[in-house]
């Protein structure tokens, strides 16, 4: 086996230990009930929404319409009636993804924080890295800007069942169009342009069922970026965008604001679960697309959009939560 091929396979097979140990760590968490407090969210419930993250924030199915989904199809109240405790557990569930996608990506990270502070100093822009890592800095602004802006909009009149179940559903058809296109670029082929385009399209991810990386990987996938491309960018777009937002709302709902009583035991739970999943997702993602397209995607969010429709057509659960 060639040296290369062999680190390759230490490296995958230390992602899937690495994450086992850290599920592990939550199952064993919860059913010691750590923190719980009687009445509040459980600690089974957070290790649920903390899998939950950890998949459909780095799958092209929307984290946050899943984060919504989940409580309601289920018929867990205390999330909707709390939403000061939602927030600040939503803080710990991205931060628990942020901690898989730097792990899994720390080679990447390294280089491109480097390549950023060394074209600084030099005042300009000199090789590839350089040029990626300003375009990423530069797509990560419109995101960081709106949703800093959007966010109490979008909670009051955004986020009820049958409005994911639209976008799921609409930008899912737009997902499957967008990989019908030839594939064409790669990363490194990334233009500032391009790259300043598919951040933006970010901005439409603060709506819940749109999906941040399945917007990010449908703009790259129009661009012509190659599948492996387009969720490879989309990951690394997720760093900053994510870690601006957990830095943003913990501040906001952690730090000023004291965490609501009963949050340790869930808030612990859920960032493990999240991270652990989250390491899974990333490696069964992009090991898929080197191979397949994205129509199991597209397929899986046409089929859930039907089905919260049926669900509330049949009257098993509400339209809204109004």
């Amino acid at each position: 086996m060639a040296p290369a091929a062999a680190h390759s396979r230490r490296g995958v097979r230390l992602v899937y230990l690495s994450a086992a140990i850290l599920l592990l760590v939550a199952v064993a968490l919860a059913a010691a009930r750590v923190g719980e407090h009687a009445g509040r969210l459980s600690d089974w419930q957070a290790l649920v929404l903390g899998i939950t993250q950890g998949f459909t924030e780095l799958l092209p199915i929307s984290s946050s319409g899943h984060l919504i989904l989940v409580p309601w199809i289920a018929n867990w109240h205390y999330l909707e009636a709390h939403p000061d405790f939602n927030k600040t557990f939503d803080v710990a569930l991205h931060l628990g993804t942020l901690v898989a996608v730097i792990a899994y990506f720390w080679g990447d990270v390294v280089r491109y924080v480097g390549a950023w502070f060394s074209s600084v100093a030099k005042r300009a822009v000199t090789n590839v890295d350089e040029r990626l890592a300003w375009i990423i800095f530069a797509a990560t602004v419109p995101a960081g800007i709106a949703g800093a802006a959007g966010e109490e909009p979008i909670e009051k009149h955004l986020g009820q069942p049958w409005q994911i179940a639209i976008f799921l559903a609409v930008f899912g058809v737009l997902l499957w169009l967008a990989d019908r296109r030839p594939e064409q670029l790669r990363i490194a082929d990334l233009r500032f342009g391009t790259g300043f385009l598919i951040g933006v399209s970010q901005v439409l991810a603060l709506m819940p069922g749109v999906s941040r990386s399945g917007i990010t990987i449908t703009t790259g996938r129009f661009s012509g970026l190659s599948r492996d491309a387009a969720a490879r960018f989309s990951f690394l777009l997720l760093i900053p965008v994510v870690f601006g937002a957990v830095l943003y709302k913990g501040v906001k709902h952690v730090v000023i604001h004291s965490l609501p009583a009963g949050s340790t035991g869930p808030f612990v739970v859920g960032t493990i679960a999240a991270a652990a999943v989250g390491l899974v997702a990333i490696d069964l993602l992009l090991g898929y697309v080197r191979r397949h397209d994205y129509s199991p995607f597209v397929i899986y969010r046409l089929v859930l959009a039907a089905t919260i429709l049926i669900v509330i057509a049949t009257g098993v659960r509400s339209a809204s939560f109004g």
